[in-house]
């Protein structure tokens, strides 16, 4: 089964783009590259398929022809192509992103690791690291909350479809760690933790590794805060994987970031919703009826998307995008049957 890279950028070729496209083609891994409007005219890079936005609406996809152009969520066109072409791994990272070797190497979706289940917020980031760091998205009352000691979380077999792994250097922590508090910083890489039932921590698309049965829950919402449409989906994304007896996989760095230029407080106003609002959205997502199984997947995920769009947390216009991210999934898998 393949594994397919996926990475949306406006970059021409950088030193980042270029070490993934080299580790992918040595591990044999399928690297896309999803542009957007203001991408370079000319992509050419080995050991890459770059997608304009030209060539993204020849293939047919629904969600190819309504997604805005100019945002990051253009990544789920990726994900769709990788699905398309029998993915049977989906790794995801950014264009700011250096791979280490360990990223490209062999994973496996169900293994042991100590496992933190009804603990409610999880500061997954204090397991590895002894400064006083916190992942984007965890609440700003949570930061300062020790987790329970490592040494006493039960190890389990679990079952893992979505894995996080961490970066190093200029890792993913909100705007107002990096206005206050000193970067780099460097994680462990000698743990492991999965969260289960009723364990809540934001996780990224910066590191992340997806198995085919969670693919649905890859969707990256647009009409949100930029900053807060891989934090939503992660929200979405572990409320539904409790009702399928899955846990999220949090592990060491297989990454360092450099990263790109960003205006900080601008940061920081597109964060303030998920400041002022995620223990709220994950409280309404734990409310909300979710069923189980794989035919329930896509039921699931539009009714948290309706609650968020009833909240005011993501605009109405989202549904109509997230319709067709199903319906193309739908047809994708009608051509895999048939």
């Amino acid at each position: 089964m393949t594994t397919s890279i996926i990475v949306t950028s406006v970059q021409g070729p950088n030193a980042a783009l270029r070490a993934l496209a080299e580790g992918a083609a040595q591990a044999g891994h399928d690297f896309i590259v999803i542009g957007d409007a203001r991408s370079p005219a000319v992509f050419v890079l080995e050991g890459c398929r770059f997608l304009s936005i030209d060539q993204q609406l020849k293939t047919g996809l629904r969600l190819a022809r309504l997604a805005p152009l100019g945002h990051y969520s253009r990544k789920n066109i990726g994900y769709l192509l990788a699905i398309s072409e029998g993915a049977g791994l989906i790794i995801e990272t950014d264009d700011d992103n250096f791979p280490r070797p360990a990223f490209f190497a062999e994973r496996s979706r169900s293994l042991c690791a100590p496992l933190s289940s009804g603990r409610g917020w999880v500061n997954v980031y204090r397991y590895f690291s002894e400064a006083n760091i916190w992942p984007r998205g965890l609440p700003l009352d949570k930061a300062g909350v020790n987790p329970t000691p490592f040494e006493s979380l039960a190890v389990a077999e679990v079952d893992c479809p979505i894995q996080q792994g961490l970066a190093d250097e200029n890792p993913d922590v909100d705007a107002i760690y990096r206005l206050v508090l000193p970067l780099p910083q460097t994680f462990r890489n000698d743990r492991r933790l999965a969260l289960g039932k009723g364990s809540w921590c934001p996780f990224n698309s910066q590191n992340t590794a997806w198995w085919p049965a969670a693919f649905p829950l890859l969707y990256l919402p647009t009409h949100c805060s930029f900053r807060m449409t891989d934090i939503w989906r992660s929200f979405v994304a572990q409320r539904i994987a409790w009702e399928n007896g899955w846990s999220v996989l949090f592990h060491g760095p297989t990454v360092r970031q450099e990263r790109n230029e960003h205006d900080l407080m601008r940061d920081f106003a597109d964060e303030v919703p998920g400041y002022l609002h995620n223990e709220r959205i994950c409280r309404i997502l734990e409310e909300l009826p979710i069923e189980g199984g794989a035919e329930a997947i896509a039921k699931g995920l539009r009714r948290c998307y309706e609650a968020l769009v009833r909240c005011g947390m993501v605009g109405a216009a989202e549904l109509p995008l997230l319709d067709a991210w199903i319906a193309d999934l739908d047809g994708l898998n009608d051509e895999t049957r048939g």
